[in-house]
């Protein structure tokens, strides 16, 4: 049984929601990433055979995709909800930027194309970090933190994407605030875990 106790303020969620037109913006970053990847995973044709030598024609290009290019991204993602699951932390904080700023460039962007405003759309339930899970996040960005120099430009810019891409989506409702959920309580269960483990001996 654990006897390790830490206490959250679990506060407000979040004080900036996303609008239709953010969302919109989210799901353009979502696609765009996927489609990238798509694309990029097509095989290259096989070589013909050398000079002067009658080799058998290239046979035709098909496609592998390779989970390691969006791991990053996804990574990404992970953090981006993980943040919004901060209340009153600064990692909520940019989070409520990102929202911000997601709903300004997609509001634009819906006003030019299509001469209608974003609305307000409806936020989901409010999943939240405890004590545990606070433990887990505080490591990992500041690990995060220290490696940064460490890791190639490309990947931090994935990187940037996927949490921007989840701070604009992971706070509806629907499929997006469920997988943020998962997200939640599996980041919580698991600090909780490892926390019995290095103090107790006992993980449970």
């Amino acid at each position: 049984m654990s006897t390790v106790q830490l206490a959250a303020d679990v506060g407000q969620f979040t004080t900036v929601g996303v609008t239709t037109a953010g969302f919109a913006l989210g799901l353009a970053l979502l696609g765009t990433e996927h489609y990238r990847w798509y694309r990029g995973s097509a095989a290259p044709a096989a070589a013909v055979g050398g000079k002067g030598k009658g080799g058998p024609p290239a046979a035709a290009g098909g496609r592998s995709l390779d989970p390691k290019a969006m791991i990053a991204y996804w990574f990404g993602m992970v953090c981006g909800i993980l943040m919004v699951a901060c209340p009153g932390g600064l990692a909520n904080m940019v989070s409520e930027f990102f929202r911000w700023a997601g709903n300004g460039i997609g509001g634009l962007g819906m006003s030019w194309l299509t001469g209608q405003n974003g609305t307000q759309l409806a936020q989901g339930g409010a999943p939240h970090i405890d004590g545990f899970g606070a433990v887990l996040v505080t490591a990992l960005f500041l690990a995060l933190i220290m490696l940064r120099k460490t890791v190639p430009k490309a990947v931090r810019g994935k990187w940037w994407k996927g949490v921007f891409t989840s701070c604009l989506l992971c706070i509806t409702t629907g499929t997006a605030a469920l997988i943020a959920g998962v997200v939640v309580s599996g980041a919580n269960d698991l600090a909780r875990m490892i926390m019995d483990a290095a103090v107790n001996g006992t993980p449970t």
